[in-house]
């Protein structure tokens, strides 16, 4: 069994996004031909799992938390700005109460029409449309019982426990572009868009495989998401122009926002 030692600074390196395009595909190359090189990735990508597994618990408990904190404050808030309007309308009676209504509504119909830019995380929750996941039936057709079990996850937005599942499937049982493929969009989902572009760029490049279309508009929106704002743009021209690509319209749209623009 290799060590995982000698190639540790490379493969936190490939993992995190660090390296650039052409180190990246002479990785992925050495990946391919290299057997102790491609154990140890298989190892090292098991380990991270089996730790996000472990931190997606607590993540999640923060999370709750702090939308639990925020509720609050907006409660609170909306208590205030109810007050204020009754101490108001007490004191300038019906007529000014009238004429403040009337301000508000003008200052809200000028927010609400008044052009403005969109944030890049408004931007990704508009235009970037998910995979689904395999339904039951799908899964079950495949045969492989930790397939079903991670799809199930996957559907029901449990992201760190489908990438164990996942993880746990051998190629030897399930052919490499699925297995790619949705290792990719289970990290995409989880928001580990560095992560996932490894794995989408192989499954895109699939010889044959009926998921290489959909994996290049993942890729694309990986890209996008981890800065890589030039090759988003190359990768979802390329699908916009496939007419057999399923996520056709969904690239064209994200083009045409110009959200893919350098700041």
């Amino acid at each position: 069994m290799p060590d995982l030692r000698p190639y540790l600074d490379e493969l936190e390196r490939f993992a995190d996004g660090q390296m650039s395009d052409s180190e990246q595909e002479a990785f992925e190359l050495r990946l391919e031909q290299d057997e102790q090189l491609s154990t140890a990735y298989e190892r090292y990508e098991r380990f991270t799992a089996d730790l996000r597994w472990v931190a997606g618990h607590e993540t999640l408990r923060h999370r709750l938390a702090g939308l639990d904190k925020r509720l609050d404050q907006r409660q609170h808030a909306l208590q205030r700005v109810q007050r204020r309007r009754r101490r108001q309308q007490v004191r300038w009676g019906v007529a000014g109460g009238v004429l403040l209504l009337l301000l508000l509504l003008g200052v809200g119909l000028w927010l609400l029409l008044r052009p403005h830019a969109i944030s890049a995380e408004e931007a990704w929750t508009r235009y970037y449309t998910p995979d689904p996941g395999l339904t039951e039936a799908a899964a079950q057709r495949v045969g492989n019982p930790f397939l079903r079990e991670a799809m199930q996850q996957y559907r029901d937005g449990h992201y760190p426990a489908a990438l164990h599942s996942l993880r746990r499937i051998s190629e030897n049982s399930l052919g490499p572009d699925t297995l790619l493929y949705y290792t990719g969009v289970t990290l995409l989902r989880q928001d580990e868009a560095a992560a996932a572009r490894p794995y989408l760029l192989r499954a895109s490049r699939q010889p044959g495989s009926a998921l290489a279309a959909k994996a290049q508009y993942q890729l694309g929106m990986a890209q996008w998401r981890t800065g890589q704002l030039p090759q988003a743009r190359t990768t979802l021209q390329a699908v916009a122009q496939n007419p057999r690509n399923p996520y056709r319209l969904d690239a064209k749209a994200v083009l045409q926002a110009n959200v893919l623009n350098s700041k």
